[in-house]
């Protein structure tokens, strides 16, 4: 399918593996010019000269937690590339999980500080761009924490929600401009991050690491029918609709990538 976005430039954080990663390389099918950022430079490095073959790709580390890191990549951007077209904000971490009683202040305002206020200040730095071309496309990565939240996850979930909220608000702000804001909100996709909670928990459990998933799939999240984890290039495939021009009348919109897992109709 021609998702319309030949020559459209796109910003990816959090894009050296995972979903990230899978978005890049559907982006780069489509013809778009891609940017990739993420704080790990050699292994961003890495990832940008595997996706070479697959089109154009550019890639600088940045850290989204910190404004003049942001501005640093917008200049290099600005001076290498040029004006984005597409933010994908998918940079994230799973956070301070625990009991509630468990967790201090260290544990929230890390966790808000990459999960919520990071989409905050990469928007604020790049929303320039996306606002001077009469058309663009932000797709926030949230989750179906914040939805249905989970009582040892509290920060995330949190801070998730709050990424709705303030995707729903900003969509209503720049639409007349040609600018659509919209969230994608997997559950449970195989990622580095799912392996590492995967990897602990059959440490924990002192089983294997697919006895591990298995055992929180019916013990966590009993409604993915599938009984699998997501793979990160079925989360890639609705992020690319959202950048595209197949989506001009969506707006404000929350796409849910759970295989179920949300038990609620809202």
């Amino acid at each position: 399918m021609d998702l319309g976005i030949k020559e459209k430039i796109a910003l990816i954080t959090g894009s050296d593996s995972g979903i990230g990663k899978a978005t890049a390389k559907q982006l780069l099918a489509e013809g778009a010019t891609v940017i990739l950022t993420d704080i790990e430079e050699d292994k961003l490095a890495e990832t940008a000269e595997k996706l070479q073959q697959e089109g154009k790709v550019y890639s600088y580390p940045a850290d989204i937690r910190n404004t003049e890191s942001l501005k640093k990549l917008h200049q290099q951007i600005k001076d290498n590339v040029g004006k984005i077209d597409i933010l994908v904000q998918n940079a994230g971490t799973s956070g301070a999980q625990g009991e509630f009683h468990e967790i201090e202040d260290d544990g929230w305002v890390e966790t808000l500080e990459v999960d919520l206020l990071g989409p905050v200040r990469v928007t604020r730095e790049f929303l320039s761009d996306l606002r001077s071309g009469g058309w663009g496309r932000i797709v926030y990565l949230s989750s179906e924490n914040a939805v249905q939240p989970y009582a040892d996850e509290l920060p995330y979930d949190a801070a998730k929600a709050g990424v709705l909220s303030f995707s729903k608000g900003l969509s209503r702000a720049y639409a007349k401009e040609g600018l659509l804001v919209n969230t994608v909100s997997p559950a449970f996709i195989e990622t580095p991050m799912t392996d590492e909670m995967m990897e602990k928990r059959s440490k924990e459990m002192d089983v294997s690491f697919d006895k591990a998933v298995e055992t929180f799939l019916d013990e966590k999240r009993p409604h993915i029918e599938l009984k699998r984890r997501g793979q990160a290039e079925e989360v890639a495939a609705v992020i690319s609709f959202l950048c595209s021009d197949k989506a001009s009348f969506v707006n404000g919109a929350n796409y849910r990538v759970d295989g179920g897992s949300v038990a609620t109709i809202q």
